[in-house]
């Protein structure tokens, strides 16, 4: 069931219920091991774990460590900030006069399948509202879609969005002890 050099390998077997009450062999859980690090990385939109791997450990195949060093992210995924969910801010200019329809940018907007969240952003010192923060899912709508939306429903110009992610923060590297 798993390679000799799997770190599952020796988990213990364990035998639980499923939902229609039948008896399942499997394994235990596997708890990441507490990994202090000594070292970081920034991290580069470019970057790979199994690259990483091999960088750092000169074998490709221990990822996984970096992933265990790096507990709060969920998955290897998300610790290179390449999930289908984004952050984007939006640098926006109404084009209308009087005030900005907000509400009605707002609804358009969190009415699309994919957007998970939207904000108004305002500047510190002068209290205006510069843009719109959004969450979105990449694989239900894109940057573009959103861009017209903005545009036809509520007469802003839109600049070039910007992507607030993972990329120039760093993650834990461990030491590679077992060699």
């Amino acid at each position: 069931m798993f390679s000799k050099n799997s770190r599952y390998r020796t988990l213990p077997d364990e035998v639980t219920l499923d939902v229609k009450g039948r008896l399942v062999l499997g394994k235990s859980l596997r708890l990441p091991p507490t990994e202090a690090g000594s070292f970081r990385h920034g991290v580069d939109d470019n970057d790979r774990l199994d690259h990483l791997g091999f960088k750092y450990y000169q074998q490709p195949r221990k990822w996984w460590r970096i992933c265990d060093a790096n507990p709060d992210f969920m998955s290897p995924l998300e610790l290179l900030g390449k999930m289908p969910v984004v952050t984007q801010f939006f640098p926006l200019t109404f084009n209308g006069d009087g005030d900005p329809p907000w509400a009605v940018l707002l609804t358009a907007i969190m009415s699309h399948v994919g957007v998970i969240d939207v904000d108004l952003e305002e500047d510190d010192e002068t209290g205006k509202v510069t843009g719109v923060l959004m969450v979105y899912n990449l694989m239900n709508i894109t940057e573009k879609e959103l861009t017209d939306i903005i545009k036809e429903k509520a007469n802003f110009s839109v600049k070039t969005a910007q992507t607030i992610g993972r990329v120039g923060k760093s993650i834990t590297i461990p030491p590679d002890v077992n060699g």
